[in-house]
């Protein structure tokens, strides 16, 4: 299959067009097939080519040298939405230049101007962030929302459950992937009043190509017990945040300890293969690239300090959408939930973009 060519913004991110272009660079080696429309300062873009000759002629330069900023503000840096290096890589999925964009910048500008340029799919009230994090099983779990929505209603997040399944169905292979809540406790009677009706709402859909099975507490989300876990943007901002913070302390714990004396160090050489797989397991840049589900296009998000292994991660995870037709799995599960999720498409009032 001919995939269509990736837009990347390739000045953003904390070290730009460096690391973006030997990410895409380290993308193609394992799929020679990808093509880019790189966008950004075309000198540097040149010079950053020459360390990487088999880029050239797979990829096009689209000249800009205005970036967003990491602490713009979303509601200033979509007035620049047709000057910036990130609102015209994501411009050329719109016009049809480019079948997805990756970007590194400013999470919340990206968002906002990948909403406004490529809008909802009809069903669809609000996009959401959804990412891969490590479990305990050879599976990684999906989870969302990540920080675009800071609040949603049942009505979203029976929405946010049917994009992520489709996500999961795509980058895991499950056929019916087990989808739960993230909830306080797993009884019933726990929640908000939105939680509880959107797991009512769930339960008695009929058609989905999920499993809903309740709700989930936080501690669990790593366990692999379950594939989709469904929230609003702030508390799944809060929990991914205290995920990776926590994966960092047991990192930087047991560097301490291993450094700590000669018996440690000895015993660090005979564990090494151990922790070598721990490091392995808990680097970002294994699990790189979230995605904003629920557009008329795929837009990668890639994190800003991402190194070149974890901007080929985000590549390939947008190249990976492409071929999966996600745009069209969503639109067909969206489908089987019928008319009553359908009331609300994303051609309604506009929510404001979340200016975190």
């Amino acid at each position: 299959m001919t995939l269509p060519r990736i837009a990347i913004d390739a000045m953003g991110g904390d070290e730009g067009v460096r690391v973006m272009v030997e990410g895409a660079a380290l993308a193609r080696r394992d799929h020679a097939g990808f093509k880019f429309l790189l966008v950004g300062d075309s000198e540097r873009i040149k010079r950053a080519l020459e360390n990487h000759p088999g880029m050239a002629g797979a990829s096009e330069i689209l000249h800009c040298d205005d970036v967003i900023s990491g602490d713009e503000l979303p509601s200033k840096a979509i007035r620049r939405a047709k000057t910036t290096s990130m609102g015209l890589a994501v411009n050329a999925v719109k016009e049809g230049a480019a079948g997805a964009a990756v970007s590194a910048g400013n999470t919340g500008a990206l968002m906002a101007m990948s909403k406004i340029a490529l809008r909802t799919l009809p069903g669809i009230d609000r996009p959401a962030l959804a990412a891969l994090m490590p479990t305990l099983e050879p599976h990684d779990v999906v989870m969302l929302d990540l920080g675009a929505n800071t609040d949603a209603d049942a009505r979203n997040l029976v929405q946010f459950a049917v994009m992520g399944a489709a996500y999961s169905r795509i980058v895991n292979g499950f056929e019916s992937p087990t989808v739960r809540l993230l909830n306080i406790g797993t009884e019933d009677i726990k929640g908000t009043g939105a939680l509880r009706d959107a797991a009512t709402q769930l339960t008695e859909a009929t058609g989905l190509a999920m499993t809903f099975d309740g709700f989930v507490e936080s501690d669990k989300i790593n366990r692999g017990e379950t594939h989709v876990v469904v929230t609003d943007g702030f508390s799944g901002n809060i929990a991914l945040k205290a995920i990776e913070g926590s994966a960092r302390f047991v990192t930087d714990l047991l560097r301490q300890a291993f450094t700590s004396s000669l018996r440690s160090k000895i015993g660090f050489l005979v564990s090494r293969p151990a922790t070598e797989l721990l490091r392995h397991h808990l680097d970002p840049n294994n699990h790189n690239g979230a995605v904003f589900l629920g557009l008329n296009g795929v837009v990668v998000k890639s994190h800003g300090s991402a190194t070149a292994k974890g901007v080929a991660q985000a590549v390939t995870v947008a190249a990976s959408l492409l071929e999966n037709r996600l745009i069209d799995r969503i639109a067909d599960d969206l489908g089987e939930l019928g008319e009553e999720a359908l009331k609300h498409s994303g051609n309604g009032p506009k929510a404001e973009p979340n200016e975190t």
